[in-house]
């Protein structure tokens, strides 16, 4: 079993500025050799920790899928001396992994259900893996159907924009793309997401909500799932913001008797009911 305190060294072979802001860049890694690939087993939803030589590590969604070999993909905002050290990064560089870390979507309860996806921002990270896992053609009978509802403050600042374009094309995929106020040049939804979900969002029956975005995001959207039926042991949430070392040793992600990086960070509404409002 690999030490999970030694990172695993991978290249930077992409980093690509996905914000008009330039403050998310999105990166890809590869594997340096097919045993390493082999032995990094992930679901959609789980983490890991990024470790940039001489500056430290910190830990981000995976945003690529297991159904896309070869390769790991995070989109990292930049807040810090490790997020900042990583957007300067050239290619060809580097980069140590540890993971991955934390639980996954649920998959297996997934199935046969119809799922509603809700992000913001650059939070859409891990959605963005659980999306991309359920259209792979391989997977994509297993499930029901999809919806994808996805916000951000102006058309600039929504991730993934070659591949959005592409799913609104796919009849598999309900894609809703929404910014909170007009902007020129933008034909699309514009509203606040808990609004548009209580628009477009169809009921609960026999469906999964799984919601990652900023915690206002979150606060406002929960009482429209609410009222659309669905009940909180059907409502997936991720804590990822709460990760730090991954590995339940340093204690700092806590929330009441629960370490997130362990437990965590997928829980569903009805876990976190039982634990103390510190998220």
């Amino acid at each position: 079993m690999r030490n999970p305190y030694l990172p695993l060294p991978m290249k930077l072979v992409k980093n690509f500025t996905e914000t008009d802001d330039k403050l998310v860049h999105t990166f890809t890694l590869e594997y340096l050799n097919a045993a390493d690939e082999a032995g990094f087993k992930y679901s959609p939803g789980q983490f890991a920790e990024l470790c940039v030589f001489g500056k430290g590590e910190a830990p981000f969604g995976i945003a690529s899928s297991p159904t896309e070999p070869g390769h790991l993909k995070f989109s990292v905002a930049k807040v810090g001396v490790v997020s900042t050290a990583l957007h300067l990064m050239e290619e060809g560089t580097m980069v140590g992994v540890r993971g991955p870390l934390g639980n996954s979507f649920p998959l297996e309860d997934f199935k046969g259900k119809n799922l509603v996806i809700i992000g913001g921002g650059f939070a859409f990270t891990t959605l963005r893996a659980l999306t991309a896992y359920i259209l792979n053609p391989a997977n994509r009978g297993d499930f029901g159907k999809l919806t994808v509802i996805y916000g951000a403050r102006t058309p600039g600042l929504l991730l993934y924009k070659d591949e959005l374009a592409e799913w609104e094309k796919r009849d598999d995929i309900d894609l809703v793309c929404t910014i909170d106020r007009p902007a020129e040049g933008w034909n699309g939804r514009v509203g606040f997401v808990p609004a548009v979900t209580k628009e477009v969002a169809p009921g609960a029956d026999n469906a999964y909500a799984v919601i990652c975005g900023p915690p206002v995001m979150i606060k406002f959207t929960m009482p429209e799932l609410e009222a659309l039926g669905f009940p909180p042991e059907r409502i997936i949430m991720s804590l990822e913001n709460r990760m730090k070392c991954g590995i339940g040793m340093c204690g700092r992600c806590n929330v009441g008797n629960k370490y997130v990086c362990k437990d965590g960070p997928v829980f569903t509404r009805a876990e976190l009911n039982q634990l103390p409002n510190e998220y």
